[in-house]
């Protein structure tokens, strides 16, 4: 497979043949950054686990060269850190026992500018080689410009698939900055209540990250706690772990749907169900 890098990797897990892991491929995660796959993408990884019929390929856009570093690590090159976290996410892949995983090791610039296309182009080869029934990427309100770039990116790269190539769902989940704001009803509920200590295993492989000062692991565990528990005022639990995504298909089949449009009416529809409330109130 030809990516915009020669640098660019594919691994593959179970050493099967680089053409068979894309082809069984059903759920298709693009994300900025090592570690945003685990962190946003759980529900998926463990729906596709030990299962025969399903199958979760990651995809990393970016290079991890920019990474903070701190403790083992904080005199790393940037250099260094690509090489590490490389490292870290094979490791991710081979716990979830994902079919693929690829790095583009694309630099953020590239990603962040609308008139390059390389990023697009890599994400257009990958689609037509796995042909997902879904596609988990980050959601449109994220507050990480890389994070969005990729959303926008995955957006661009789906429409210009031919009708009967997209995906069936597009889903966009929370990284830098949770969806719990968003209405219920606009709310992608996916239930991580299976498999704790997979999850904590597969958070826990990006040493570079928690050593340098950023818990990820127990910040994302601890927010799907959170998420099961403040989902329902007037009723138990009726679940352990809640991730929240963003419903971004119709951004594939109604390509004249603009983006910002799309992500305001979010917005508007829980500004709107606020002010219901304290008017009831009132």
């Amino acid at each position: 497979m030809k990516f915009y890098l020669d640098t660019a990797e594919v691994y593959v897990p179970d050493q099967e043949p680089e053409q068979k892991a894309f082809s069984r491929t059903t759920h298709l995660c693009f994300a900025a950054h090592q570690d945003d796959i685990e962190i946003m993408a759980s529900q998926p990884i463990l729906e596709c686990f030990q299962q025969k019929d399903k199958w979760f390929t990651g995809v990393v856009v970016t290079d991890g060269r920019g990474s903070p570093r701190d403790d083992l690590y904080k005199n790393y090159s940037d250099d260094d850190m690509r090489v590490v976290r490389f490292k870290e996410q094979r490791k991710a892949a081979f716990v979830g026992e994902y079919s693929a995983q690829v790095m583009l090791d694309l630099p953020s610039k590239i990603v962040k500018d609308a008139a390059r296309k390389e990023t697009v182009e890599d994400m257009l080869t990958i689609l037509r080689a796995t042909r997902p029934q879904v596609v988990y990427t980050h959601n449109l309100a994220d507050k990480h410009d890389t994070h969005v770039g990729v959303a926008l990116r995955v957006i661009e790269a789906i429409r210009r698939l031919d009708q009967p190539e997209r995906p069936a769902r597009l889903v966009g989940c929370e990284v830098w900055r949770a969806l719990d704001w968003m209405s219920d009803s606009d709310k992608v509920q996916m239930d991580v209540s299976a498999h704790e200590n997979l999850q904590f295993a597969l958070l826990g492989v990006f040493d570079s990250q928690i050593a340098g000062g950023k818990r990820y692991d127990l910040a994302s565990m601890g927010r799907r706690r959170a998420n099961a528990t403040y989902f329902e005022s007037h009723g138990v639990d009726a679940s352990t772990a809640l991730s929240y995504a963003m419903d971004m298909s119709p951004l594939m089949s109604d390509t004249t749907k603009d983006p910002v449009v799309f992500a305001q009416d979010f917005i508007q529809r829980f500004a709107q169900d606020v002010n219901d409330r304290i008017r009831r109130m009132s």
